[in-house]
């Protein structure tokens, strides 16, 4: 009866589905590929995928169709796109999460025109000043935020420790903060994270530490060697932005997206 065995473990295995595999290692599951293969994607996003990894990135950080995550500051929805069929595959849940109203005027807009891909996706005040509801606290399996941190150290008064403490309060104990931001070297100025764009690697992890987070891996699946970070008018100065309108614009589009640190960090368990 051996034979029959042999044969049987081979149709089951290759009926079952195959796993992807990142450049780094992480499984793709096919919830991820299919979010990612969406067709209700834009066509003008997708062509980004080159720079920001989107598959990869979300295995990276653990996201899983059933999950509860949370998107701070979805802006135009570029990872929104990307969420929302994985959530809603999976029976999960979405939160989109910015100040409020203005922040989530874009998700609004796609609730009306497209309510059943959109409809389910909740909305939320972040950071939480009372204007608007919150995600509640120790509801969230993981947090995302994209090129987000950065903007929180802007304007004079930095905002980031309390981002950070209301990160960890809304997440339950092993949930995940997957963040992606644009990496400023070590061995330049810290000056720069004021009006650059670009936020050091060990200002992002002590943000986070100081929260009570803990640093549990770190990719460079979104790094880029071609970026020299010292622009003129910052990391605006790269795409999709491009600041510099005309003005060196094929030198930059060659260089590409910003080179990004992509951080995951784990609230302990108790």
């Amino acid at each position: 009866m051996r034979p029959l065995i042999l044969v049987a473990s081979a149709l089951v295995a290759l009926a079952a589905p195959a796993l992807a595999e990142s450049p780094n290692g992480e499984a793709i599951a096919p919830s991820i590929a299919d979010a990612v293969a969406a067709s209700t994607r834009t066509p003008a996003n997708v062509a980004r995928d080159r720079y920001r990894h989107p598959a990869e990135t979300l295995a990276f950080f653990g996201v899983k169709p059933g999950d509860t995550i949370v998107e701070l500051w979805p802006g135009g929805g570029w990872y929104t796109e990307i969420l929302a069929p994985l959530s809603k595959a999976g029976g999960g849940t979405l939160y989109a999460a910015a100040p409020w109203e203005k922040g989530l005027n874009r998700i609004r807009e796609w609730q009306s025109a497209k309510p059943d891909l959109y409809g389910a996706v909740r909305l939320a005040e972040f950071p939480a000043t009372g204007a608007g509801p919150k995600v509640p606290d120790g509801s969230a399996d993981v947090v995302l935020t994209f090129r987000n941190v950065h903007n929180w150290r802007f304007g004079g008064t930095d905002k980031t420790g309390e981002a950070f403490r209301q990160i960890y309060a809304m997440l339950k104990p092993g949930g995940v903060l997957g963040v992606v931001d644009h990496r400023l070297p070590e061995e330049m100025d810290s000056a720069l994270e004021e009006k650059s764009g670009y936020m050091k690697r060990s200002s992002v992890v002590a943000f986070a530490e100081a929260a009570g987070f803990k640093l549990a891996g770190e990719s460079n699946v979104n790094a880029n060697a071609k970026d020299s970070h010292d622009y003129p008018g910052g990391v605006w100065t790269l795409p999709p932005s491009l600041a510099q309108k005309d003005v060196d614009r094929e030198k930059y589009l060659a260089i590409g997206e910003s080179d990004r640190m992509t951080l995951k960090f784990v609230k302990p368990a108790p």
